[in-house]
């Protein structure tokens, strides 16, 4: 082969693979992490957008670590924990963290915690968007207007339980019983879901969740994370809380 036929023979192959490859400007969603080997009826829901899709705002090396591992453990050990309670495993994550007190006490605070932390971050995933961010509209705006007065004054209350909470946890926007809304702080991987009251919106300040790009600045990972949250999702949640 001369030099122009390898020429030729390389900028063919080259646009052959180019043709397989997805645009770019294609929303791909996260692979699933390779050699998971959970044994159970949970399982880890995929990511519903690329790793790098919330930058420059949470980087995608924490995405990837904080899905396809932390996530992935809390499945792995809620899975090992009712791995000899068959009536548990006939329960959704719903179920089970909504009634704690029906759990066997010898298992409750492992699936509060496990079982909290499949939840809690099944929802974080679908609360956060590409391009999310600015305000909520229509009928949620509304109940946080009448609430909180305004949305400033919605984000200095909830950004105050955010860096409030010592230690693990998270914050949230919840919906009681009556659809009235709260702001409330929960620790380690405790859900609202278990006291009764439906979670809107979430923020995991768990070090994990940001200390790769702001490392001890958690202020800042908490005014960076409002740049991505998906408010159509979280108002969403509020109409169904309404049935």
């Amino acid at each position: 082969m001369n030099r122009r036929q390898a020429i030729k023979t390389t900028a063919l192959a080259t646009a052959a693979c180019a043709a397989m490859l997805p645009s770019a400007g294609a929303r791909q969603p996260a692979a699933p992490p390779a050699g998971s080997a959970t044994v159970g009826p949970f399982r880890l829901p995929p990511l519903p957008y690329a790793f790098d899709a919330l930058e420059p705002h949470i980087d995608a090396k924490t995405m990837e670590i904080h899905h396809n591992k932390h996530h992935q453990a809390y499945v792995d050990n809620l899975n090992k924990v009712i791995a000899a309670y068959p009536d548990l495993q006939k329960k959704s994550i719903e179920e089970l963290e909504a009634n704690l007190n029906g759990v066997p006490a010898e298992i409750r605070a492992a699936v509060q915690n496990q079982g909290g932390g499949h939840y809690n971050h099944s929802l974080f995933w679908q609360m956060m968007k590409k391009d999310g961010g600015g305000k909520p509209t229509g009928e949620l705006a509304s109940a946080m207007d009448k609430r909180f007065k305004n949305f400033v004054m919605f984000k200095l209350e909830l950004v105050r339980a955010a860096t409030g909470r010592f230690g693990s946890g998270w914050a949230w926007l919840v919906a009681g019983p009556a659809r009235e809304l709260f702001i409330e702080s929960t620790a380690n991987q405790d859900t609202p879901l278990s006291a009764g009251r439906t979670p809107l919106l979430g923020i995991d300040v768990w070090e994990h969740a940001y200390y790769l790009k702001y490392q001890n600045r958690r202020p800042d990972y908490i005014e960076a994370w409002f740049n991505v949250i998906d408010w159509d999702f979280v108002a969403e949640r509020y109409q169904k809380a309404a049935a």
